[in-house]
């Protein structure tokens, strides 16, 4: 009879343990695509803030208008930095990429002083740069505001279209995350509808018998996310390692909410699965659990 027992308490261990490291794993997969569309929005960022805008400048504009005019951009809530780049510094540039001295063949330099602006990424979207665009001309030391317009257009064209795959992808894992921490709670459960049962027997109400399996569950939902918050935190720190260049998490607030997300979930899915688990088998007369 001892030797049973111990055999049987065993077997509820060893479901305990699969069923922690099964979650662990469902809730990693989760924090993965939440860890790829945090630095997805970080690299749209990126993308949308080293779009270019060169504001050209007049050839009769005074060295002190145009870094007065330089200042005034900075103090702009949408401009990002501005850097000034003068007739000799952009001929240089020029000649620099085209290999060749093309002053000395034309015998003047063609090029225009210039101040290149970068632009928050909230603000380099086509409507907004268009908005800018006029606020730019007014100023009279401005000869022209020049952007790759299909540019601007082609890049907030993608982000949506990715942040939309992104999100649906996200919808799709949540749900295949919750099937599967649901079936493997509905198993574990299972295994002990006989306790319920007698427990039903004995006269214990509905609630008193849900309570230990809602804690148990609850128990093993947060071990759950304390061990998938780890192994996240291990393809964060090798990333920072390996992919410095391509892959950022320097916004330590946000991935402290992904991780508080992931516990939540976990405890969300472990708690609404086994209370309808548990409610099945309190439903089911004691033939049925045969």
């Amino acid at each position: 009879m001892a030797q049973k027992e111990k055999g049987s308490k065993r077997r509820l261990r060893s479901s305990y343990i699969t069923s922690v490291i099964s979650i662990s794993l469902v809730l990693f997969m989760l924090g993965l695509t939440g860890l790829l569309i945090l630095n997805a929005n970080q690299l749209s960022n990126y993308v949308k803030e080293n779009i270019g805008v060169s504001i050209i400048l007049k050839d009769n504009a005074k060295e002190v208008d145009i870094r007065r005019l330089q200042k005034n951009l900075d103090a702009t809530e949408f401009v990002k930095a501005t850097e000034f780049v003068d007739k000799e510094t952009a001929a240089k540039e020029l000649q620099e990429e085209l290999g060749e001295d093309f002053i000395s063949f034309l015998g003047y330099n063609p090029l225009q002083a210039t101040i290149d602006v970068k632009l928050y990424a909230e603000y380099a979207n086509p409507d907004s740069i268009a908005v800018i665009e006029k606020d730019f001309t007014r100023y009279s030391q401005v000869q022209e505001v020049y952007y790759q317009k299909s540019l601007v257009h082609l890049v907030n064209e993608n982000v949506k279209r990715i942040s939309l795959i992104l999100l649906g992808f996200s919808a799709i894992l949540f749900i295949i995350s919750f099937t599967l921490i649901n079936n493997t709670i509905r198993l574990s459960i299972y295994s002990q509808r006989l306790i319920i049962n007698t427990m039903q027997l004995v006269g214990a109400t509905r609630g008193f018998i849900r309570k230990p399996f809602i804690s148990k569950g609850l128990l093993h939902g947060f071990l759950g996310a304390l061990i998938a918050n780890a192994m996240l935190s291990g393809v964060i720190y090798l990333s920072q390692q390996e992919l410095r260049q391509v892959i950022t998490f320097n916004n330590t607030e946000l991935v402290g909410v992904l991780f508080l997300l992931i516990i939540l979930t976990g405890l969300f899915i472990t708690w609404i699965s086994t209370l309808f688990a548990v409610n099945k088998y309190l439903r089911l007369e004691s033939r049925s659990l045969y």
